[in-house]
């Protein structure tokens, strides 16, 4: 007797060889997507989306490329999270988390065709993972007694971290400019207090940081233009009831003279609420929402500064830097805290006039202003120096520092290499695939940079069997160099990030033996 169909009809199943061979496939797909972005000499990808305008992005940054990418593939939606998370978490690392991840499953499909059970290989990938560790750990430098030295490093890495991408060329001008923003937070983690304003024109050298506030906004007609010990008002309230609004409201009257009292009385309701604002002994109100011509008239008469329409996030960062709080009504002044800051000016930038809020109450605010050929350039710079700070915010908490170039991998696949010698049994061999996973991703650093990887590669490890050896890829001159000498560093924390999140996508994909896909909803027919 025939077995009935469990599944509905359009749904549809794969299981064991099959399902494995469809993670696999996908995994291994995305990985080959990202990897020629990895290092120095990653290229960008353009992405263009099918939305309205169809947008260009020009990224190189992994989890930009990964999160645009409409994906039916569900191993390649778990290589798509741990990119993001990566990316929320630490910052920086997005490319190699997923490459790693990919290079694992590459040879965990090598060990499954040598008839290799799945969960032999992952307890294989879990010794090597710690081992892997506990190899970094003895190997980093930890400089937070030395502010000096600590600098210094924080500028290595931001160095690092921008060669590989828009930025390289004036890696110099934005590792410091990241570093002195990084450096103001003393120690926080809260990249709200740093604010990026990207305006097009000029080039990407002219970009600076300004200690302080920016607010993308002009300075109203017959207002004060500078204001010194500001006390600011920021607030979210409608300031443009003065007229009658036409649309929708119905009043009869039967003369012309009851309207203008009406009109006389909105008025009147504005000006009390006006003489209510101006009662917190201010001289600077921001609102969210528009000030019509009269309220601003009767500011500009007690001559306080009224910017109309400040954007959402812009209010937001302008309270907490400021020391202030969003107010909505004004009936009890006391109980509002207003914000302070030093010196409120217009400045210009290219043909822009913006406000600028100097001296603030949150010493760690500062705004990073942007200049560029195109949207484009802009975005992608500010993608950039976003990872480099968020890299060296998590490295002023987590102080520890490694060196770059490949050579955190050689030392991890160093150490995984002795382990599978001595570890007995089939696990042995999914330790070994561990380390020529890690091995794969100095191979692609040399292979973007189209150096011949497998002899560079070989040096690379015969330099490692040496004590205390610092050997990396150096890509600009093409061989192993030293990488202490060149300056080249990455921060503990996005390391052990990339190892962790790829060794647990990869055990997580390699678990799976059977794939169902829901059968799709069907339509209605509304005939």
């Amino acid at each position: 007797m025939a077995i009935e169909k469990i599944l509905k009809d359009d749904a549809s199943e794969e299981k064991g060889e099959r399902a494995r061979m469809a993670s696999f496939v996908g995994a291994i797909a995305i990985t080959d997507l990202v990897k020629t972005t990895l290092g120095p000499k990653g290229m960008d990808k353009i992405l263009q989306s099918t939305g309205r305008g169809h947008e260009v992005t020009v990224t190189n940054d992994g989890a930009t490329i990964l999160k645009s990418l409409h994906i039916d593939n569900p191993a390649a939606k778990v290589l798509i999270d741990i990119s993001k998370v990566q990316d929320d978490e630490v910052g920086d690392g997005t490319t190699s988390v997923v490459v790693l991840a990919g290079e694992l499953l590459r040879e965990a499909e090598k060990l499954v065709a040598a008839k290799i059970h799945p969960v032999t290989i992952i307890s294989g990938y879990r010794m090597a993972s710690e081992c892997a560790r506990n190899a970094l750990l003895q190997r980093v430098v930890d400089n937070k007694e030395n502010a000096e030295k600590f600098k210094s490093d924080l500028m290595k890495i931001a160095r690092t971290t921008l060669s590989s991408k828009i930025l390289s060329q004036d890696k110099e001008h934005f590792a410091q400019l990241a570093v002195d923003a990084v450096m103001r937070l003393k120690g926080s983690t809260n990249l709200e207090a740093i604010q990026i304003i990207k305006k097009p024109g000029g080039s990407l050298k002219d970009s600076f940081l300004d200690e302080g506030f920016i607010l993308d906004k002009k300075i109203g007609l017959g207002q004060p233009k500078r204001i010194e010990n500001a006390k600011i008002l920021v607030a979210n309230t409608a300031m443009d009831t003065d007229k009658v609004k036409i649309y929708g409201a119905r009043v009869r009257v039967d003369s012309m003279s009851k309207v203008a009292e009406i009109e006389g009385a909105e008025k009147e309701k504005m000006r009390e609420k006006v003489k209510k604002i101006m009662a917190h002994g201010i001289n600077c109100f921001v609102n969210r929402q528009l000030i019509y011509n009269f309220p601003e008239e009767l500011f500009a008469d007690a001559s306080i500064l009224a910017i109309e329409h400040a954007d959402f996030d812009g209010i937001e960062r302008l309270a907490l830097v400021t020391g202030g709080e969003i107010a909505s009504t004004f009936d009890n002044p006391e109980s509002v805290k207003l914000g302070h800051c030093k010196l409120i000016e217009e400045i210009m930038i290219g043909e822009d006039k913006l406000i600028h809020f100097s001296g603030v109450e949150m010493g760690q605010a500062c705004t990073v202003v942007l200049r560029g050929a195109s949207h484009h350039v802009l975005d992608e710079a500010e993608r950039s120096l976003h990872d480099a700070l968020c890299v060296l915010s998590q490295t002023v908490n987590d102080t520890r520092v490694l060196l770059g170039g490949g050579w955190p991998e050689m030392v991890m696949a160093k150490e995984v290499d002795e382990l599978a010698r001595k570890t007995p049994g089939k696990k042995s061999h999914a330790i070994e695939a561990f380390s020529r996973a890690l091995v794969a991703i100095p191979t692609i650093i040399a292979d973007n940079a189209g150096l011949d990887s497998a002899d560079l590669v070989a040096q690379l490890r015969a330099e490692h069997h040496k004590e205390g050896c610092n050997a990396g890829i150096d890509v600009i001159s093409g061989s192993v160099g030293d990488m202490a000498e060149l300056g080249i560093a990455e921060s503990f924390k996005v390391k052990q990030a990339v190892l962790l999140s790829a060794t647990e996508a990869a055990e997580m994909i390699l678990r799976v033996d059977e794939i169902i896909t829901c059968a799709p909803r069907k339509r209605e027919d509304r005939m």
